[in-house]
């Protein structure tokens, strides 16, 4: 059953326009926007873009900008750990803003339209559950992003974020171990 408190920030999403939203920079401090933006400038130099990273994180912590932000500049970085662990950040917040609960495992296919474009935070909690999966598989723990990936598939079984890629993925790695042995 899709949560009231769900249905009342979709009415609110709507009423205030897209980029109102949380997603898109929506409430997000002058200070902590411009701080990304150099964060984003000085890409080439960790040391000064985290610098920036930080700050942005001081003027709005645990905004979901600034936690893409962080993502974002991880996964590019090859900083794929770190990068899962902001993805984890992300999927408990998105979590508890639509009152899911809070371990992705008991999460239901009746909790959100899952395959609906038109919520935007239950498709962000599927992209964030898609990177959990695929950072799993990259960082070698094929079971979780197994599992993962086939939660994706139950929450939305049109497969509209294309999960079964990673299971394809995953089942090709699994017969080339197979062949090599």
């Amino acid at each position: 059953m899709i949560q009231s408190a769900s249905r009342q920030s979709d009415v609110i999403f709507a009423e205030e326009g897209v980029l109102s939203h949380p997603l898109f920079g929506g409430g997000l401090a002058a200070e902590a926007e411009r701080a990304l933006e150099q964060a984003g400038l000085s890409y080439a130099d960790p040391e000064q873009a985290e610098a920036f990273l930080r700050a942005a994180e001081c003027f709005a912590p645990d905004h979901f900008a600034v936690l893409i932000g962080w993502y974002r500049y991880y996964f590019y970085k090859g900083r794929l750990a770190e990068a899962l662990a902001i993805g984890r950040r992300c999927l408990i917040k998105t979590a508890r803003e639509k009152n899911f609960a809070v371990d992705w495992r008991d999460v239901r296919a009746g909790d959100a339209d899952f395959g609906s474009y038109d919520d935007v935070m239950a498709r962000f909690f599927m992209f964030c559950l898609k990177g959990y999966a695929y950072l799993h598989l990259r960082l070698g723990d094929l079971e979780e992003g197994r599992e993962a990936s086939l939660k994706l598939l139950e929450l939305d079984p049109t497969d509209r974020i294309n999960a079964r890629l990673l299971l394809d993925v995953l089942a090709r790695a699994k017969t080339a171990e197979a062949g090599d042995e």
